[in-house]
């Protein structure tokens, strides 16, 4: 019976502070998602006798020991060779995986490095985990220290690699030796403009403990709030959808999406189903809005372009601002994005276009204009709406903060909704 986890990250990376640990992060969610207590993280570098230490007190302490990193074809890759060890029992090559590693770089059209055939050696009796994308399959394996037994999962440390494998693979099979018959039903809800102390106060006492748990996690710019209820299949499904009734009754104006959706993912719906077709001019974003919306598959049905007019010169030429709104108003107005985002909707022939303007710092303020002073507008055939902010942060905070705002301005437009309602700290 599976009910207590310890997650086991390994490299130099991580330890010298090279590489920030986001596996971690993910993997101690998805956990708590199935009813998996995660009783500790420990962190490790490539040494021989550090890993062995790591690898006893997680077996130790956990009825499973969940491993990233440590699996490549290097000579600092110890974790296979350092788990085969502590079980006492031989590497063995899988010659299926070494086809499909050949195969692999024949596909690239690459000659394969022969070390890569460490890949394909596994403790004798693991169960082999799959790995769909890379070159490093991870194994299962249970291995018994002083009578306390635990089953180790070790997986690559590469996240696009990882998490594929975690959720086709090893959360199913979890789920199964849980050793009850109940299932977790969850539900996710994203929002945005509002932070997370004032998110727990708005649900505080909206579901009581034996109903199900809340959750929040802060990903700036939004907040996440998870719902989470245990019950037996039907039952579960059934009494998590009436309490997020209770939380969309609640915090509607500030749900933009259910489940793992990104903000520019939400609008690149919308503006699919509407038929409508998005341009952006950006200033201090520098391109930003554009680059999270091709992030999406499918963006080229509804984004046509994205005018980076940085210097004012530009913001005349390519956007028709005029030399006076430059003068009397600054670039940093709502004049100018006004006449930013006019200009991008009728150079590109777009229905809608958003603009921003602003100084994201650390130098270029005055008493007027302080850092992290932003001025957004959209333009559409029927209204041209501009706002200043006033935001806070170092400078990648400001640019992020802002392009989450101009994105949620374009999903409020299509919705109906005000835009006035968006972002935080408005001025």
């Amino acid at each position: 019976m599976i009910k207590r986890a310890i997650i086991l990250s390994t490299g130099d990376e991580l330890t010298t502070g090279r590489v920030v640990d986001t596996n971690s992060n993910y993997l101690a969610g998805k956990l708590a998602e199935i009813g998996i207590d995660t009783a500790a993280v420990i962190t490790v570098g490539d040494v021989p006798e550090r890993l062995e230490w790591a690898w006893r007190t997680a077996i130790a302490m956990g009825d499973a020991v969940i491993s990233t990193g440590g699996i490549g074809p290097t000579a600092d890759d110890l974790t296979t060779e350092t788990v085969a060890r502590i079980a006492g029992v031989e590497l063995r090559r899988d010659q299926p995986t070494v086809d499909r590693i050949r195969q692999l770089f024949a596909a690239m059209n690459r000659v394969m490095p022969e070390n890569n055939l460490k890949q394909a050696l596994f403790p004798e009796g693991a169960t082999i985990v799959p790995n769909p994308i890379g070159t490093a399959p991870g194994f299962r394996i249970p291995i018994a220290i002083e009578g306390h037994r635990a089953e180790v999962i070790v997986l690559p440390g590469v996240p696009r690699e990882m998490k594929p494998m975690m959720e086709e693979t090893v959360i199913p099979w979890l789920v199964a030796n849980r050793g009850v018959d109940t299932i977790f039903a969850v539900r996710v809800f994203q929002t945005f403009g509002i932070s997370e102390s004032g998110l727990d106060e708005e649900v505080a006492g909206l579901i009581r403990p034996d109903e199900g748990r809340v959750a929040f996690r802060a990903s700036f710019p939004q907040i996440s709030l998870r719902v989470t209820v245990e019950g037996r299949p039907g039952e579960a499904e059934r009494k998590l959808e009436e309490l997020c009734g209770r939380v969309r009754a609640k915090i509607s104006q500030w749900i933009y999406a259910e489940g793992d959706a990104t903000m520019e993912e939400v609008v690149g719906r919308l503006l699919t189903e509407r038929g409508l077709k998005l341009a952006i001019a950006e200033s201090c974003t520098g391109g930003l809005i554009g680059h999270r919306l091709t992030n999406v598959p499918g963006s080229s049905r509804y984004f046509i372009a994205d005018l980076v007019t940085y210097s004012n010169e530009a913001k005349m030429a390519l956007l028709g601002v005029s030399e006076r709104t430059l003068k009397e108003h600054g670039a940093v107005s709502e004049e100018c994005v006004s006449e930013m985002a006019e200009g991008a909707r009728a150079r590109a022939g777009a229905d809608v276009a958003i603009a921003t303007s602003g100084i994201a710092g650390p130098e270029g303020g005055s008493p007027g204009r302080p850092v992290g002073t932003v001025c957004i507008a959209l333009a559409a055939a029927d209204q041209n709406v501009s706002r200043r902010y006033q935001l806070r942060g170092t400078r990648d905070w400001v640019k992020l903060w802002t392009s989450q705002i101009g994105l949620d301005w374009i999903r409020r437009y299509v919705l109906g909704l005000p835009l006035s309602e968006s972002g935080v700290l408005r001025r």
